[in-house]
């Protein structure tokens, strides 16, 4: 298979994955809205769905570019590499949290859109990023640069919590953690995932392979 065409599947394969995101989001939607809770009525505060919304954007802009281009640009690796760190380590931050619900006897409903966002989509992204033929290595300011929007997301969220008395996320309410030691150390441990992923994609990224020539990052 030729390069254009090898560029052709995998910009297919991209407009499939952003569609397949599309319809999880929205059954995740409307699940959460059935349940009649507050949590349901805050979908969009949660940093997956966030996530994932940006990665139906970028996956569409890169299927057209995968279509059109026989390489990626600079900017949509950088982009694609980003999202990526959000969404993998969303997954396993879910993973965790069912886990320790599991622990605590806590029941945790897991819908297949949920199974879809938190698991087979990071999965499968993470695989094309290794393998996807015309994509250009990434530098490692990609690494502090990741930890910006999970920041800001939680500067917001620990803002918005005592407002609407809900938070996404367990270990965020101070209600359910031991107090601030316990609140920073799980806090320093997702920002920590968040990190390691970044470097894990950027290492992918500039990794030699005998099916893809990928476009060397800069000094």
């Amino acid at each position: 298979m030729g390069k254009v065409q090898a560029r052709a599947v995998f910009g297919a394969l991209r407009l499939t994955a952003a569609i397949v995101c599309t319809v999880a989001l929205v059954h995740r939607l409307l699940w959460g809205l059935s349940s009649h809770t507050v949590a349901g009525e805050n979908f969009f505060a949660y940093l997956t769905v966030e996530s994932n919304c940006a990665l139906v954007v970028v996956l569409v802009l890169g299927a057209v570019l995968a279509f059109t281009r026989v390489a990626d640009p600079r900017w949509f690796s950088i982009a694609l590499s980003l999202v990526l760190t959000w969404t993998i380590t969303a997954g396993l931050a879910f993973a965790l949290i069912v886990w320790q619900a599991g622990i605590r006897g806590i029941r945790v409903d897991v819908p297949w859109s949920d199974q879809v966002l938190h698991f087979f989509l990071p999965a499968c992204t993470a695989i094309a990023w290794a393998l996807t033929p015309g994509h250009r290595g990434v530098s490692w300011w990609i690494v502090p640069t990741s930890l910006l929007f999970p920041l800001v997301w939680g500067g917001v969220t620990m803002w918005r919590g005592p407002l609407v008395g809900w938070y996404p996320y367990y270990f965020l309410d101070p209600r359910q953690v031991s107090g601030p030691p316990e609140f920073l150390l799980t806090s320093g441990v997702a920002l920590a995932i968040f990190a390691l992923v970044a470097c894990a994609l950027v290492l992918l990224s500039r990794m030699p392979q005998p099916a893809r020539r990928s476009i060397p990052p800069p000094a």
